[in-house]
Formats: C-alpha cells, structure tokens, sequence
C-alpha cells in the first residue's frame, strides 16, 4: 500500500504503509513505529475495542488490510480519527516493551523530544510522559531526569498530542530498564539576590533591625509606632 500525500511534490510525501505516514506527520515526531507482529497480537490489544469505535476497521486501516471499497467522506473521516486513538493507545503499551524502550531510546539519543528549558540542566534531553493515562484528558509533557521536573512541549502541535499515547510509567521504565543513563539529580538553585545579598538575608536583616529600634524605644520611653 503506497499512502500518497499530495500537499507537496517531495519524495517524502509517499509512504509504505499507515504507520510510516502517521508518525512523519508534523506534529507526530514523538511518535516511534510499532511492529505489526505487535499490534496482530490480539493479547497486546486487550480492551482496547471498547475504547475505540470502528475498531475493527481502525485497525485494518493501521495494518493496511482496509478493503478500498466505497464509504462516505463522513465515515472515512471518523475511521482515520479511530485509527490514530488507536495507534496512540497501542503505543503506549507498547514503548514499555522491550523492544519499544530500544526505539525510544534512540529518539531520546539523538534528541528528538528537546532539552530542559531549566538552565541548570545544561540541555538535558527530555522525554515525553503523561500526566494521566486517561485519554482525553491531558496533552503529552516532557520530563526531565535531571530536575525530575515536567514541561510544556514548545511546538502547539505536540502539546495537543494526548499524554495517554505515552503513560505515566515510560521515562521511569526508560530508567529502570537503562540505570545508567539516568543522570545525579541537580543540586544547583537559583538563589534570588539583592545587590549580591540573599533575599531571605535581608528579610532576617530588616526584622533584627525593627526588633532593635523597638528595644531601643522601649528603653527610651517612646510609644511604638504601631
């Protein structure tokens, strides 16, 4: 099956299949190719054709095994949404298999997911996590091992990605799986100053300094201005 997509003239407009289409989409970058051995294994695929309508006909569409037999836009249309629900919730399961950390330790090489943006990180590479694993509920983050802190994707189009195409558990499965690139957490901070002085230095300054004119007052017999 040669997918054909007429927006430009490139070369890289045609694809094989369903799957090196989808995850060259602008926008799908984060995205990493799951074997077909896979998604055949109906046991990976437990629950998943109560989640998705058109099931059945989404999943043809992915393996490209969909009939080209005659359907109104309108369906079509909705069996092309299903197919990428699908494939995002097949994907999530998947990245968490053996071979599904090889392939997105790879991207996470080769930096596909971006740095920190937190200075003290020194561009740390980062990897896409979900806040939740249910689906429609929040857009895809990036999680820095370095901070153990999480952020907004730059481009709009991969912060509407779903995080639920990616789980809670990957980054921490990453880890645990490849101890070793798991970098020292950082212990520099940013320590806000004040002409090169601590600011909760001089806050300890300026109550010692009240605490010694009230004294002083006291000792005088002059009324608190309070």
């Amino acid at each position: 099956m040669v997918i054909d997509l007429p927006s430009t003239d490139s070369d890289s407009d045609y694809y094989r299949c369903w799957i090196e289409w989808f995850i060259n989409l602008e926008g799908k970058e984060y995205f990493c190719d799951v074997d077909e051995e896979y998604i055949l294994d109906r046991f990976n695929l437990t629950n998943l054709p109560l989640e998705v309508p058109h099931y059945h006909k989404a999943l043809d569409l992915i393996t490209d095994r969909l009939p080209n037999t005659p359907m109104s836009d309108e369906l079509r249309g909705q069996i092309e949404q299903s197919a990428i629900h699908l494939y995002g919730l097949i994907h999530a399961r998947y990245i968490i298999t053996a071979r599904g950390l090889v392939k997105m330790l790879e991207k996470y090489k080769r930096g596909d997911f971006g740095v920190c943006p937190r200075v003290y990180c020194s561009q740390h590479s980062l990897l896409p996590v979900g806040i939740t694993d249910q689906p429609n509920v929040k857009g895809v983050k990036l999680y820095c091992s370095r901070c153990e802190d999480v952020y907004n994707p730059k481009s709009r189009k991969h912060a509407l990605v779903d995080g639920a195409y990616f789980g809670s558990s990957f980054p921490h499965m990453l880890f645990q799986m490849y101890p070793t690139l798991k970098p020292a957490p950082s212990e520099q901070r940013y320590v806000p100053r004040i002409f090169g002085f601590k600011i909760h230095a001089i806050a300890e300054l300026h109550r010692w300094q009240a605490d010694q004119r009230e004294e002083q007052k006291k000792r005088l017999g002059i009324a608190s201005d309070s």
